[in-house]
């Protein structure tokens, strides 16, 4: 799909299973903003268990 679409609009109607885009929310909201600090400094994405310290409960 990317190589033949590659410089073009793509339709993304024609490849969605369904009528959402993303996973539906679970109901967790995370401080985003210190999460991308750490992840700047650490150069890579956290894990699950790193994440869960920023957390917002």
């Amino acid at each position: 799909m990317a190589k033949s679409n590659y410089g073009k609009v793509v339709d993304l109607e024609r490849y969605a299973k369904d009528s959402r885009l993303t996973e539906p929310s679970d109901g967790k909201i995370f401080d985003y903003r210190k999460m991308r600090e750490l992840v700047k400094k650490l150069g890579r994405p956290l894990t699950d268990k790193e994440a869960e310290q920023f957390r917002i409960k």
